[in-house]
């Protein structure tokens, strides 16, 4: 491992919940790995770390890079008061913005079109530049289309300018209030395959014209956050709260390395908190039975994965190591600095008690994936008239609410169906739902409550 100045660097640790008892004949190993970030500054700084002399801005903080990106559709101007939303939340990020942090606005329509600075370059926040970013703000005026792959790939070419530093925190903001009508999905999947990987985004609708599984696609594409603003006059908070988000990250593109040994194979890797995230698709080789899966840009924080391995059958008593965990920072050489690890075990016994018994964490993240599945098919099953399916999905979505403790996502449950008994799940469905409160059911249904710490 680099080594690092402990005053600069964020502090990494793995810890790995599971029962690592199987039956005769078991092979699949479940762990929970819970991934801890504290501390300041950008793990850049370490020795030989590239870019590392650029890796602070100007404000002390870690090197970033934001971009903005404003629908300014035709329909932005219904009601008007989404288009003023829109200016002012974007104003309040700006102000959120640290001394030092480059930016730029874009304004998107069926084209992407840089508002501030333009001419391809990205401004260096400090008071004048705010203050001039607000007046182009002010200018801004909905007409046109939807073509959101554009304003993507716009951001990214800005973001990726050579005066941003290799180890910066790249990140976006987007709102849309409607579908993404002016270009083709493909064209969209394509933008977001390009831009994996480059920077990180949060997506936001506001009113409730836009597609919740656009939305909520980007958002998991790049590795950010989702959400519905249904009032446009909540905007200036929600962007706000964004960038400080943004703001408190501290070091970009860490990895979740898996290592197995000959034999084994990894089923399947999913974030499961802050929020459900497939990541298993995500893999990317990285040497002799190992592979990256990303995780994007971290500040102080904690998350949760579910790491679901197949090791080759044992006699009783062996014991073998399932996994390797890593974090990890690949560098552009192919080397990688390792920041923690962690160790996923499996130990063949014939006592049933000790085989048989479920890991809580395990038990508990298992249940909020279905949580987060049988909501969406409820949704599903609700659009498409399906009445008894809705019943009994969004039903046993209340059960599993009541047994996590997961009253957020149980309140939400609340505004869609009558909930007659929740620990047997048994709903009736509402004859009429607001909309916002069924977008908003739907786009926070991967939200998730970590599992209660055992006395």
């Amino acid at each position: 491992m680099a080594n690092f100045s402990k005053s600069n660097a964020p502090q990494f640790s793995v810890e790995v919940y599971q029962n690592e008892y199987l039956p005769e004949g078991g092979r699949e190993v479940n762990a929970i790995v819970t991934v801890t970030s504290t501390g300041g500054g950008t793990v850049g700084a370490a020795s030989g770390a590239v870019g590392a002399p650029n890796q602070y801005s100007a404000g002390g903080g870690p090197d970033a890079a934001v971009a903005l990106m404003v629908d300014c559709s035709g329909s932005m101007d219904y009601p008007p008061t989404k288009m003023r939303g829109a200016r002012e939340a974007s104003a309040a990020a700006i102000d959120t913005l640290r001394d030092g942090v480059r930016f730029a606005v874009i304004d998107g329509t069926h084209v992407a079109r840089e508002v501030y600075p333009g001419g391809g370059r990205l401004a260096v926040a400090d008071p004048t530049t705010r203050e001039a970013a607000k007046q182009a703000l002010r200018k801004l005026s909905a007409g046109g289309g939807t073509a959101i792959g554009t304003w993507l790939r716009l951001a990214d070419r800005l973001l990726s300018s050579p005066e941003v530093s290799p180890t910066a925190v790249r990140h976006g903001i987007l709102l849309t209030d409607g579908r993404n009508e002016h270009e083709s999905p493909e064209d969209l999947k394509a933008a977001l395959d390009h831009c994996s990987g480059r920077f990180t985004c949060d997506a936001r609708g506001v009113g409730t014209d836009w597609e919740v599984k656009e939305v909520t696609g980007i958002a998991s594409a790049l590795l950010g956050t989702a959400d519905i603003v249904a009032d446009p006059a909540h905007l200036a908070g929600d962007f706000t709260q964004m960038m400080e988000t943004a703001m408190g990250k501290e070091v970009a593109d860490v990895a979740l390395r898996l290592w197995t040994p000959l034999g084994s194979e990894i089923k399947f890797v999913k974030q499961v908190a802050p929020a459900v995230e497939e990541l298993t698709d995500r893999r990317t080789e990285a040497g002799p039975r190992a592979g990256d899966y990303p995780t994007g840009s971290w500040g102080d924080e904690s998350r949760d994965y579910h790491v679901c391995v197949q090791v080759p059958n044992a006699e009783l008593g062996r014991e073998m190591l399932a996994a390797r965990v890593s974090l990890v920072i690949p560098q552009p050489d192919g080397t990688a600095q390792t920041l923690s690890q962690g160790l996923v075990r499996a130990v063949w016994t014939d006592d049933m008690v000790a085989s048989t018994s479920i890991n809580p964490q395990v038990a508990h993240y298992t249940g909020q994936a279905e949580l987060a599945q049988v909501i969406q098919q409820g949704l599903d099953a609700r659009k498409a008239g399906d009445v008894d399916g809705a019943t009994a999905k969004l039903g046993r979505a209340v059960q599993l609410a009541a047994l996590s403790g997961n009253a957020d996502t149980a309140k939400l449950l609340s505004k869609v169906v009558d909930v007659v008994d929740a620990a047997e799940g048994t709903v009736r469905l509402k004859a009429k739902v607001a909309e916002a409160d069924e977008m908003t059911l739907e786009t926070r249904s991967t939200k998730t409550v970590r599992v209660k710490k055992q006395a």
